[in-house]
């Protein structure tokens, strides 16, 4: 697995998705069809496993917090950008979601969840906004950006 098999795996989940309203549906709809335990899940978390490992993914830390952006949002995406982080028992800095945000939890740890959801699809609504918050352990949480929009702000309670 490298950046470019990668991005062809993104790319078919994001054409699905693509053109999708940002919300609970959609987040029913991906935990249905692509969550833990689905072929989808499982590739996305193994090649996030292989991309760390071999230095392409979350090349970055700051605050307690590996990340790093993948893919910026392109044609080949769907206009969707790819973050990842690994974060551990930690609260990240504030920020807006423009346009929403879809994230994929992937538990290192048995039981982590992310703002207090387990393994699995969160979907934010655009305009949204939180201290994205990793409990109960280590987790990855690979991040889609519409148009790769997001806006980090002071934090509020």
């Amino acid at each position: 697995m490298d950046v470019n098999e990668f991005e062809g795996l993104i790319s078919r989940l994001t054409g699905e998705i693509a053109g999708a309203a940002l919300g609970g549906a959609l987040e029913a709809h991906l935990n249905a069809d692509h969550g833990p335990g689905s072929a989808t899940f499982e590739a996305i978390f193994s090649a996030c496993q292989t991309g760390i490992r071999d230095g392409w993914l979350c090349n970055r830390e700051g605050g307690g917090i590996r990340y790093g952006r993948v893919l910026k949002a392109t044609d080949a995406t769907h206009g969707f950008s790819v973050d990842v982080v690994d974060m551990e028992n930690v609260v990240g800095p504030h920020h807006v979601h423009p346009n929403g945000e879809i994230d994929l939890i992937m538990p290192l740890t048995d039981g982590a969840r992310f703002d207090a959801c387990p393994a699995g699809w969160c979907v934010y609504e655009p305009g949204s906004g939180h201290r994205p918050t990793v409990s109960e352990g280590r987790a990855l949480v690979l991040y889609l950006l519409p148009q790769g929009a997001i806006e980090f702000t002071p934090a509020t309670a």
